[in-house]
């Protein structure tokens, strides 16, 4: 299904006020989050230059960017080095915008290349010229501008991340109900990225969204952990295991070790690589600091990849055995882990909470210090249950170590009805 453009109205604004400013603008996000729609849909307007970089040696780089940019270039003159290209996009009489997509993949062909654009916003890039870099390998960006010892370290005016969008978004854009729990759970298979949502149909169910985009002929989503793993610059088989260990509920880092067959300290470096990557995301009980707490936690970030190695990966052999009801169960089992973090997300400051056999979903601080304790579940509760799901709620609380602290805690239990608001 074609989406128009849509939302995004945040980073509309930050772009608008960086083509004012002129200088540097760094944009990055996740494969395939909208950065190249965003960028697209406000530079062409504005009669920008915009090129999307290709894997290759620097001088087919070179010559690409100069085939996509030329037809506005002022000049007749072929550049034979980076530096002569952006003298000629210097050149142009009318404040101009830049924009070179994929940059990593420049800089993997040219390690030179940050310092010639150091050189160049430095002595030669016009006033009000904007040069905005964008790429999709978060680990990447983060060392060519984030990195003191990096030539563009603190040269950028801003650095714009592309987020995913909302469940809100994401019903707009595909003509959904969002009350409608089965909307949910076609979400929690495409997360944010505005990408897949290509692939959602109003009149579709989520097992046939799940048999398209995963368990059908070539699916479209069958490689899409290798691919993220590439564009970060992540290779080999340990992190396609480890995340298949994570997506199987091993959370904690002596788990995963003892399922792997190898030793905890061994996988120290590609977890740091997966959180840098933001494939994954780590959590500490509410309340304890991460330098002073040993109790961590691991989970997969997005949506769609926790689907991946959660439900795709384990059952890809016998989804085609399973009847309607065991296929409907599987998605509603991983919604059920989305529709927390749906939950969660409303309160920065939350926090899932564990010590020995209790859990509670998450744990939250209001203003005067009382503490409000939060259970979700993922269904619509009769006014009996959710008195049910309270009361365990508060016995499970009472005795928690952190109760003794909290004596005074709220408590309230977030079921399926909290979509009707959206």
């Amino acid at each position: 299904m074609y989406l128009e453009f849509t939302n995004r109205t945040a980073e509309l604004k930050e772009l608008e006020a960086a083509a004012k400013a002129g200088g540097l603008l760094v944009v990055f996000g996740r494969r395939r989050v909208g950065k190249t729609r965003l960028l697209t849909h406000w530079i062409e307007p504005k009669g920008g230059l915009y090129s999307q970089a290709i894997e290759g040696v620097r001088e087919i780089q070179l010559d690409q960017v100069f085939q996509d940019i030329k037809a506005q270039l002022e000049t007749a003159l072929v550049p034979k080095t980076w530096t002569e290209l952006f003298e000629l996009a210097g050149m142009r009489k009318t404040p101009s915008i830049l924009c070179l997509d994929e940059f990593p993949w420049l800089v993997a062909s040219d390690p030179s290349l940050p310092s010639v654009i150091q050189r160049w916003l430095d002595h030669g890039q016009p006033r009000q010229c904007l040069l905005v870099l964008a790429g999709s390998s978060t680990r990447m960006m983060n060392d060519l501008f984030l990195n003191r010892a990096a030539p563009l370290y603190n040269r950028a005016r801003k650095l714009l991340q592309v987020k995913p969008m909302s469940y809100g978004a994401f019903c707009r854009a595909c003509r959904l109900d969002p009350a409608d729990m089965e909307s949910f759970n076609r979400f929690a298979m495409v997360g944010g990225i505005p990408k897949y949502w290509e692939f959602v149909e109003p009149t579709q169910s989520a097992i046939q969204l799940a048999e398209e985009l995963f368990f059908g002929f070539a699916p479209y989503l069958e490689q899409e952990p290798a691919r993220i793993l590439r564009d970060e610059g992540i290779a080999g088989m340990n992190p396609i295991s480890l995340l298949e260990t994570i997506g199987r509920g091993a959370e904690k880092p002596s788990e995963m070790a003892a399922r792997m067959g190898t030793r905890q300290t061994n996988l120290s470096r590609l977890l740091q690589q997966l959180l840098d990557a933001s494939i994954l995301e780590r959590e500490f009980p509410f309340a304890e600091s991460a330098r002073s707490t040993k109790k961590t936690l691991y989970r997969i970030h997005d949506p769609t990849l926790r689907f991946w190695f959660r439900v795709f990966s384990p059952h890809r052999t016998r989804w085609r055995r399973y009847d309607a009801t065991e296929k409907a169960g599987l998605l509603r089992e991983h919604a059920a882990t989305v529709f927390e973090d749906f939950c969660r997300s409303r309160h920065p400051d939350a926090a899932r909470y564990w010590e020995g056999d209790l859990e509670f979903d998450f744990v939250r601080q209001k203003k005067h210090g009382r503490l409000v304790v939060t259970e979700v579940k993922w269904r619509r509760l009769s006014r009996t249950e959710r008195a049910q799901v309270e009361g365990r709620l508060k016995g499970n609380w009472q005795k928690s170590f952190l109760s003794r602290k909290y004596p005074a805690a709220e408590f309230e239990v977030l079921d399926a009805t909290v979509l009707d608001y959206e």
